[in-house]
């Protein structure tokens, strides 16, 4: 198989990399780079940017703001956009909810929310986790009883990412008890701004606010924000998770993480020599560089059998298990060489937090060890490690 890039593709990759260049705002790459949290104002200015250009949602068709990019293309966009480093753009909306709307919608919804999820005026989360229906999602209980044209929602989703920001949810919720757990659930949106919504932040172990629990006590919705049909909602639900695993193995943003960890290995240490200098720290970034490219590897041949045949691929799931691990482990290298200034986490964790007291060791030793705890759930999201080797003995090794 050539995987090598046509004249064409490798000039379109320029012509990324160069908009990447000259317009990613300074901060937002400077924050990425050393690891720090974005804000939302960031995330809704560079989306916005990409918008403006048309890049927004690439994969979406034409007539609702997509590029009709190829496959190859869609995969050097990613590749450089993680690389750069920039956001992408919100995936609730983007890649979960958009890609819904277009095929199960009707079209007054299409025609209300597409443009402003493109543009991110409206930001949206994902309500579908609860306590006690994570892995089994289709034990959920929030239930969504209708009357005179809406329905009552009553229940609680759990580690709601980025709750707190959100204008909108969208919520598988349950319509038919009666139903096999499957049959009885739909897909509604819903105003986060309802009475009756409460969230709750739940702190998370490297100290930050980024998931959230999310309270329906008799919240109205209109029965128009329904998606498809009462009682479908799996169907929508299996194929929107399908969407969320799209670019998950995250290559162009460890390829840039790894970048900044041979930065700071080069960087003198206390006792004298960079770590970079230790010869048994050098292999551990060579071998993570040779997993890093044989997954690379790997997913170019997941991008060309998609060009052929459009068809979901099983060895996806290889893409997210060895993703998530890189990712792993390029912080775990990361605290190795900070050492012992990794330890005290002095970094705010909001732009309005400020410390009294000046930093332990250099300055950017702060966010490496909170990177360190936040990436343990890598290999959770988007379908646990677990459940995708199941998909790998089934799907492909035929067990």
């Amino acid at each position: 198989m050539d995987l090598r890039f046509t004249p064409e593709e490798t000039a379109f990759r320029d012509e990324v990399r160069l908009f990447m260049k000259e317009k990613l705002p300074a901060t937002i790459r400077t924050k990425l780079i050393e690891g720090h949290r974005l804000g939302k104002d960031d995330l809704v200015t560079w989306q916005r940017i990409l918008n403006a250009r048309g890049w927004a949602v690439p994969h979406w068709p034409k007539e609702w703001g997509g590029t009709g990019w190829s496959a190859v293309q869609m995969y050097l966009f990613r590749d450089e956009m993680q690389q750069a480093p920039a956001p992408e753009p919100l995936p609730f909306g983007t890649n979960m909810l958009g890609p819904v709307l277009i095929a199960f919608g009707n079209e007054a919804q299409k025609k209300r929310f597409l443009p402003r999820i493109a543009n991110l005026d409206d930001w949206w989360c994902q309500g579908f986790s609860e306590p006690g229906a994570g892995s089994d999602l289709a034990s959920l209980k929030t239930s969504a009883k209708r009357a005179n044209g809406h329905y009552i929602v009553n229940g609680q989703k759990t580690w709601t990412t980025l709750a707190q920001f959100a204008d909108w949810i969208f919520c598988l919720v349950r319509t038919d008890s009666a139903a096999k757990k499957q049959e009885g659930i739909s897909f509604l949106l819903i105003d986060m701004k309802s009475p009756g919504i409460t969230v709750r932040p739940i702190q998370t172990i490297d100290g930050g606010h980024e998931v959230n629990e999310v309270f329906f006590d008799d919240v109205k919705v209109p029965a128009e924000n329904l998606v498809g049909e009462e009682n479908k909602g799996w169907n929508y639900a299996k194929f929107l998770l399908g969407n969320e695993r799209t670019g998950i193995a995250r290559v162009g943003a460890s390829k840039a993480r790894i970048r900044r960890l041979k930065e700071l290995a080069a960087l003198e240490q206390a006792g004298g020599k960079p770590l970079i200098a230790d010869e048994r720290f050098r292999a551990k970034i060579a071998a993570a560089e040779v997993e890093l490219k044989a997954l690379e590897m790997t997913e170019l041949r997941v991008v060309a059998a998609r060009a052929r045949s459009n068809k979901p691929d099983p060895a996806s799931s290889i893409l997210k298990i060895k993703g998530s691990e890189i990712q792993q482990l390029i912080t775990e290298l990361l605290l190795e060489v900070v050492g012992p200034y990794a330890l005290p986490d002095q970094t705010p964790h909001n732009e309005s937090d400020r410390w009294n007291e000046p930093p332990v060791g250099p300055e950017w030793a702060g966010p490496l060890a909170p990177q360190y705890f936040n990436y343990r759930k890598t290999t959770i999201y988007g379908g646990s490690n677990e459940i995708q080797k199941n998909i790998i003995c089934k799907a492909i090794l035929g067990l």
